[in-house]
């Protein structure tokens, strides 16, 4: 008889748990559906255009979760330089019953994206979400985490795909506030990067990591064209730290770190400093490849001898060097390495 009542006993505590964990998925999916018509609300006043397809709750017993189909944004507002419009098959809001501080957004099957007056492009992921805190402060931490990411075109004319991805930003609360020093830090790193092939790379179509963290200061100016947007912030004394990058590419191996600016015309500028590891390999795969040329790249080798000093003959050429970007030039003391395109920024 005793076994029995301590049998009904376990079974009614756990009857009880069982009943409680429902009790609590059924709230926190309600709040979370509640949430997200809230949001839908927000973003057109704000004047977003939204519409979406059917909405079904699920995710039981470790997460209450809203399934949305066909979800399209688009925001033509003030907020956002330029038009932007993003287009997902399916989206996936979810917060796990034990941190529901965290709300994480998944995309399922395609994304297209469209930003300003670039092309269409489509999304892809084997996995990916973003985790967004749903406490209020005066800053939030935004991370992004997605493997075997692939981007292209809508026209399919190329693509690039990533392994890896991972990145964050710290903001203040709100982004666009304008308020003069404002700033949004991050770091992100991917791995095994595949490059479009329809364009010849100076190192390869293939980089097997790249690293960066940083700091984006100054204020976010309240306009959506892109151009009054980068002159105004310009203009507010508006700069790019780079506390760290690193990269691997085929011969070359670089850790670096720089500010940079936006010149009066509109273009980069700046100066850092790199530890470049396989500088002479790399000096020759540029030459061979016809990004510089062969005097260019005998000074180069000369300046980066003298300032390496002697190594070891067995390892690859390292050497610590200062860097310039002026007028679209990367120089490193004196010798002009890389000149970039003119960044063409639309009319206004």
């Amino acid at each position: 008889m005793m076994r029995r009542t301590h049998w009904i006993i376990a079974a009614a505590i756990l009857f009880g748990l069982l009943a409680g964990d429902v009790a609590y998925w059924r709230i926190a999916a309600e709040r979370l559906r509640t949430g997200y018509q809230d949001w839908l609300a927000g973003r057109t006043t704000e004047g977003w255009e939204v519409h979406s397809g059917a909405m079904s709750i699920g995710g039981w017993p470790g997460a209450a979760q809203v399934s949305v189909q066909n979800l399209t944004l688009r925001h033509a507002g003030t907020a956002i330089p330029g038009d932007v419009q993003i287009a997902a098959a399916g989206v996936d809001l979810s917060v796990s019953l034990l941190d529901p501080a965290t709300l994480k957004i998944s995309l399922t099957g395609p994304a297209h994206v469209r930003a300003a007056d670039f092309p269409d492009m489509i999304v892809t992921s084997q996995e990916n979400a973003v985790s967004v805190p749903l406490l209020s402060g005066g800053r939030r931490r935004f991370e992004l985490n997605a493997r075997s990411l692939r981007i292209e075109p809508a026209s399919g004319a190329w693509h690039t795909t990533l392994g890896l991805l991972n990145a964050t930003a710290d903001a203040a609360v709100p982004l666009a506030s304008g308020q003069p020093g404002s700033a949004v830090t991050f770091s992100a790193s991917a791995e095994a990067i595949a490059l479009p092939a329809l364009v010849k790379w100076p190192l390869g179509s293939n980089i097997s990591s790249v690293t960066l963290g940083g700091s984006l200061n100054g204020p976010i100016p309240q306009t959506r064209d892109l151009t009054a947007w980068a002159e105004a912030w310009r203009d507010g004394g508006g700069s790019l730290a780079i506390s760290r990058f690193t990269m691997g590419w085929g011969p070359l191996g670089l850790t670096s770190s720089a500010t940079l600016a936006l010149d009066d015309q509109l273009q980069p500028m700046g100066s850092g400093n790199g530890r470049v590891v396989g500088y002479a390999a790399t000096l020759d795969k540029l030459a061979a490849n016809g990004i510089l040329t062969k005097s260019a790249v005998t000074a180069a080798k000369a300046v980066l001898s003298l300032m390496a000093g002697a190594g070891d003959p067995d390892q690859p050429s390292t050497v610590d060097v200062p860097l310039t970007l002026q007028y679209r030039t990367l120089s490193m003391r004196q010798v002009p390495l890389l000149r970039f395109p003119e960044l063409d920024w639309p009319a206004h």
